[in-house]
């Protein structure tokens, strides 16, 4: 089956491009996206996902302000043509491939919509490729990044906010491989070794520069991926010099120090160093104020998750209290909190993504969420 992609020399095997290479079930192409305000009054996540071998191609959009979460999802079956990327009233247009997009989500019965222009303000980031050899849920993803600004406007519950450039910021995040999606696939024999992930992920925007720092680590805090960088910004986009920044600066590792809620496994504070090559250390300090839960758009939803068959086209919308969510109920458990950063004398925005689940003896986590 031919698609428009056909017609460029893009080909990496001998089939048309939209048969993926691997029959494995949980290949997946994600689009994702945060913004929030540099005072941290909301917060907003975008996410879209085709996943070829299941047939399906699912979004999502939510916002989290004056402390309530509004979230919309929507499924369809997977388009014939891949860069037809609309689910119903939802739509990402690629208005300029690695600079300029637009989500759109239309008015629906759902009441939450809006209109999302993407402005960058540095160059795309490739992260090292991401491989986990685990026997159930194994993920195999290449993952770039991009940092900026948003303009617009979310309406939610009969209210709107204005997304407004010069404050609203925000990630850009691509990534495609393998990922534990769909219905669960039988399990088979037992797991030998304790189930588990322990992620931290912090981009951040600085007046002068944008920092990043992710890991994985297992349960030993011993690190099994790390990324980490310090990117040059541009006042505008056509300044950016090309698809990858040559100035942008990697990062030889990085570490972190956490301070929890109590009995729970969100920060209260974090944090978190950044190594460079030639042995230089910033320490940076990440104050939270505001919680977005990824369940917004899909991640670990008991009903919305990721991959999951809905009918040909199946919309839906939610909201609820921040105050009232169970902390420690699995669907919970992975967020993202907006964070003041200092560093010295500087102040940055941006956002601490944690999700973590089974021990970790630095931080005395026992069990899956114990």
């Amino acid at each position: 089956m031919l698609s428009k992609l056909d017609d460029y020399p893009i080909h990496q095997t001998s089939e048309p491009l939209v048969h993926p290479a691997t029959s494995d079930r949980n290949v997946y192409d994600r689009y994702w996206f945060n913004g929030y305000q540099d005072d941290g009054a909301f917060y907003f996540g975008v996410g879209a996902a085709l996943y070829p071998n299941l047939g399906i191609m699912d979004c999502g959009l939510s916002i989290v302000v004056d402390g309530e979460q509004h979230a919309f999802h929507g499924s369809r079956r997977a388009p014939v043509e891949p860069t037809e990327l609309q689910v119903g009233p939802f739509e990402i247009d690629i208005q300029e491939p690695m600079k300029r997009l637009k989500v759109t989500l239309d008015d629906n019965e759902t009441g939450i919509a809006g209109e999302l222009q993407w402005i960058p303000r540095t160059g795309s980031i490739e992260e090292g490729h991401q491989l986990a050899r685990r026997r159930v849920g194994r993920m195999e993803a290449t993952r770039f990044n991009q940092f900026g600004h948003w303009e617009g406007e979310i309406r939610y519950a009969g209210k709107s906010v204005t997304i407004d450039p010069k404050r609203v910021y925000g990630t850009k995040d691509r990534s495609w491989g393998l990922r534990p999606v769909g219905d669960p696939a039988p399990p088979g024999a037992p797991p030998t070794e304790p189930m588990g992930v322990f992620f931290l992920w912090a981009p951040l925007h600085w007046e002068d520069r944008c920092t990043h720092m992710g890991l994985f680590e297992n349960e030993h805090g011993v690190a099994w991926h790390f990324d980490g960088m310090v990117c040059p910004v541009y006042d505008h986009p056509d300044k950016i010099p090309g698809t990858e920044d040559p100035a942008t600066e990697f990062l030889a590792g990085g570490e972190h120090r956490l301070s929890f809620v109590p009995g729970t496994r969100r920060a209260s504070e974090a944090e978190i160093t950044l190594l460079t090559l030639d042995g230089k250390r910033e320490e940076i300090q990440l104050d939270p104020v505001l919680c977005f839960r990824m369940k917004g758009i899909g991640y670990m939803h008991p009903e919305w998750g990721h991959g999951r068959w809905k009918g040909e086209l199946a919309i839906g919308g939610e909201s609820w209290r921040c105050d009232d969510v169970d902390e420690n109920a699995l669907e919970n458990v992975h967020i993202q909190q907006v964070v003041m950063a200092t560093s010295g004398g500087k102040k940055g925005v941006g956002v601490l993504e944690q999700i973590h689940l089974g021990p970790h003896k630095r931080y005395g986590f026992e069990g899956l969420l114990g």
